[in-house]
């Protein structure tokens, strides 16, 4: 089989150094998944995952792996702080653990939070079946390249019945080094039976600078679990690309808001599977690419138990030359009788030259399901406008009410006040006036 010529992206990583353990099985799958990525090279647009994402503009760039001054890098610790949230905080910088910046002092009772470095130095072992697997799907090269190198991420516990009311933070900050750099990590989510959490992830840009960063995250949620997850993404002008696998068991609810402003390349691949009995997904989320900024979210959600839920409502609002993509994928397998499942994505095209491409899926092999799924690319209903010019609503003021109300749709059943206004002002700030 002829292997594809390695690009300057692959050549690059190919001879960087891997992080050393000191642990023989994790010193092997980060080789392991290495040469996976190297033989592979990166996706085109014949692998289906990624029909509406060409990679060739970060093909011919390279980066450096790592960040070797991140442990001092300087950071403004005003650009960290979340106005009406205080609450425990784990922060990274260039994917690298920063102590001084953290804030894990006050942490709960039946709470554990500690990055992955200090996790894997202290007691690697409960972490093997994570660290060690294997990705072998046509377009998992990211993931690949966050098993080989990723050495740090946030390690979060709630013990079986522990319901924190307070928020906990964790914040992945990209500032500018001296070069290009690639950094990588890896966030393992576990709630026990019973226990209940909210969970803010930031991810902030700071200077100039045009990093590739990944991310590999599992929430794992026991029965009768909750978890209340709220994602800003707010990148610099570089590349993120994040996957994120979210696993219930019976009963337990996920309640996801997500909002995507930043990054010259953003992409999330969002993997659910309901595996117990009743259990139940929410997300919510919205995109805003801008300029030539390209976004793109993954959404498959498999319903594999009975009774389970899953409901799902995205907004994606392109202006400039942005362009947005949005795949929301339902499968309800054999044996998932009384799944009841919906997804809704609605765009707007605020210029001529925005795109957004949206494709919604929907395959049942069980009985008695419930199951309902749609997409819609538009402009701004000139109905609605007629309506508020004719109420003296001057015609800018009208589509920018019209578009903040457009946007801000997915976030009104979050229910921290504090965030939801914080979601507000920066929709305020990021959409045209």
């Amino acid at each position: 089989m002829n292997q594809p010529a390695r690009t300057p992206f692959v050549a690059a990583l190919a001879d960087a150094p891997l992080p050393a353990s000191g642990v023989a099985w994790l010193d092997q799958a980060r080789s392991e998944n290495l040469e996976a990525f190297v033989d592979a090279g990166l996706p085109d647009t014949r692998v289906e995952a990624w029909k509406y994402t060409a990679l060739r503009a970060l093909a011919q760039r390279s980066f450096a792996a790592g960040d070797a001054q991140a442990a001092s890098r300087s950071v403004d610790p005003a650009v960290l702080a979340l106005p009406g949230v205080d609450a425990p905080a784990l922060v990274f910088v260039n994917g690298a653990f920063r102590a001084d910046l953290s804030t894990l002092d006050a942490l709960p009772g039946g709470v554990s939070l500690q990055p992955l470095s200090r996790a894997l130095a202290e007691d690697p072992e409960p972490l093997r079946f994570a660290m060690s697997r294997h990705y072998r799907e046509p377009g998992d090269a990211f993931a690949r390249l966050n098993g080989a190198f990723a050495a740090d991420g946030a390690v979060l516990r709630v013990a079986a019945g522990a319901r924190i009311a307070a928020p906990l933070r964790v914040l992945f900050i990209g500032a500018a080094a001296d070069r290009d750099v690639s950094w990588h990590v890896r966030n393992l989510v576990e709630l026990g039976e019973g226990a209940e959490l909210t969970l803010v992830e930031q991810h902030l840009g700071v200077g100039e600078q045009a990093h590739l960063g990944t991310q590999l995250a599992e929430f794992t949620l026991r029965a009768d679990a909750t978890l209340h997850h709220a994602v800003l993404q707010q990148a610099g002008n570089g590349s993120l690309v994040r996957r994120s696998h979210y696993r219930l068991d019976a009963r337990a609810q996920a309640h996801l808001h997500v909002l995507e402003l930043g990054g010259a390349l953003a992409r999330h691949d969002l993997w659910v599977e309901l595996v117990g009995d009743a259990a139940a997904f929410h997300s919510h989320g919205a995109f805003l690419p801008d300029g030539r900024q390209h976004m793109d979210t993954q959404l498959a959600i498999h319903h594999r138990a009975r009774d389970t839920v899953s409901s799902s409502t995205w907004r994606g609002v392109a202006s400039g030359r942005g362009r947005g993509v949005f795949r929301g994928a339902i499968l309800v397998a054999a044996g998932a009788d009384g799944a009841d499942a919906s997804l809704g994505n609605k765009n707007l095209l605020l210029s001529p030259q925005a795109e957004i491409d949206t494709k919604p899926e929907l395959e049942i092999y069980a009985d008695e399901v419930k199951a309902a799924h749609g997409a819609t690319v538009g402009q701004l209903d000139e109905r609605a406008l007629f309506y508020l010019r004719s109420r003296g609503i001057p015609g800018a003021q009208a589509r920018t009410l019209l578009t903040t109300a457009f946007a801000r749709a997915p976030f009104e059943s979050l229910p921290n006040e504090a965030l939801r206004q914080h979601v507000d002002d920066l929709l305020l700030g990021r959409l045209p006036a």
